[in-house]
């Protein structure tokens, strides 16, 4: 014991000085963008649009390795905003749909040059961590291994849960504020490209059982600009109309406290409340311009009210938290509506974390004065804390 005693203390040296010189690859896969850096950053080095743009001759998936990275000049396909930049002279791919990877021979391609021509690392040096959505099949979990091991020939991997992940983060963040407790139990509202998850966490395990999946995310905003516009016979080419859509959706979109408040403002001060947008039409290099108006904040009330967009939701987000808690062990439940943490990047929208706490209180306050006039007795308020999950440097990482 007293020489593997001696031993482990150069050992775990080495292996920090491993780690310091080839930090871990952090690579987490979604439906619109993908997030990938070194462990360690607060922030991703790089966010890519999870498309792939192939030729019309594609040949299978090829391993480039770190010595024949001369070779990418002469690769028939590209990835990201390139691939968005060749649409016209190539075929578009989005290998990932509702969180899962359906295309792998793409989802190849698009891992090749992100990892060598973005991150430009070699992979075998370096440990990943990549991320997985709930429910995600032990079959595509083999695969993500078989691609990142044989393909890639990575030191190391691991798949999380986007969710326990953000949950982690959270925990990271607190334990640094003297006045905090930090707990590893918490309802995540993970909300993507092209669905929004609920996914109860207690004391660091998921409640596999008590996981909601919500059909509404970055792309039913997205569209229902796009919409909008169209309606309203905006000048915008029909071949830019979604792209527009999805810049408008990022720069000027936000929830409102009431939508009909909202809209008296928009006609009250109209110069203060509406916003311009400019293009080029790629083909004739004329200039168009918009206004963007009502959609600014009707967009993203889809999460709220979704009845004004789409069929198949008809229950608003901050109800589907409250159903959602209610079906976990009654043990955990104040600690879950203690603990909600956003994650996913159709949870940024200006006074979204605002406006799900305050609807969401609404909710649980009525439903426990309903209980209060059935029983005759005064239930225990319980508080509600939403917080938005931020990427926090941790040596845990």
């Amino acid at each position: 014991q007293g020489r593997r005693g001696g031993s482990a203390g150069p050992m775990a040296a080495v292996a920090a000085a491993h780690l310091a010189k080839n930090p871990p690859v952090i690579i987490d896969i979604g439906s619109g963008f993908t997030k990938l850096g070194y462990a360690g950053n607060i922030e991703p080095q790089y966010v890519i649009p999870t498309v792939v743009a192939n030729s019309a001759k594609k040949a299978g998936g090829v391993y480039i390795s770190q010595s024949q990275g001369t070779g990418f000049a002469e690769t028939d396909y590209y990835i990201g905003d390139e691939a968005y930049a060749r649409k016209e002279t190539h075929d578009l791919v989005c290998p990932v749909s509702k969180g899962r990877i359906e295309h792998w021979d793409d989802m190849e391609r698009f891992l090749q040059q992100a990892i060598f021509r973005n991150l430009r690392c070699t992979p075998e040096e370096h440990l990943f961590l990549l991320t997985e959505p709930p429910f995600n099949t032990p079959e595509s979990r083999e695969l993500t291994a078989e691609l990142m091991f044989e393909t890639f020939n990575v030191r190391g991997l691991h798949v999380a849960v986007q969710a326990v992940l953000a949950l982690y983060a959270q925990w990271a963040q607190a334990r640094e504020q003297v006045s905090a407790k930090p707990d590893l139990t918490g309802l995540v509202v993970d909300s993507g490209d092209g669905l929004t998850h609920l996914i109860p966490v207690a004391d660091g395990y998921v409640i596999g059982s008590c996981i909601q999946e919500i059909e509404l995310g970055g792309r039913a905003v997205t569209q229902f600009i796009g919409d909008m516009l169209k309606d309203r016979k905006e000048p915008v080419p029909a071949e830019q109309r979604m792209e527009a859509a999805r810049s408008i959706k990022e720069q000027y979109s936000y929830l409102s406290k009431d939508i009909i408040d909202e809209y008296q403002k928009y006609d009250l001060e109209p110069s203060k409340r509406m916003k311009w947008f400019s293009g080029v039409t790629p083909k004739t290099k004329e200039k168009w311009t918009i206004q963007v108006g009502y959609e600014r904040f009707l967009a993203p009330e889809i999460f709220f009210n979704p009845e004004i967009f789409v069929d198949n939701v008809t229950t608003p987000l901050p109800q589907v938290v409250d159903n959602c808690i209610l079906q976990c062990p009654i043990d955990y439940r104040r600690r879950l509506y203690g603990n909600v943490v956003l994650s996913g990047g159709s949870t940024t929208f200006i006074y979204f974390k605002e406006r799900l706490q305050r609807d969401l209180q609404q909710v649980v306050d009525a439903r426990l004065q309903q209980a209060a006039l059935r029983s005759g007795a005064s239930p225990e308020p319980i508080a509600v804390q939403v917080n938005g999950s931020k990427q926090r440097k941790s040596q845990r990482f």
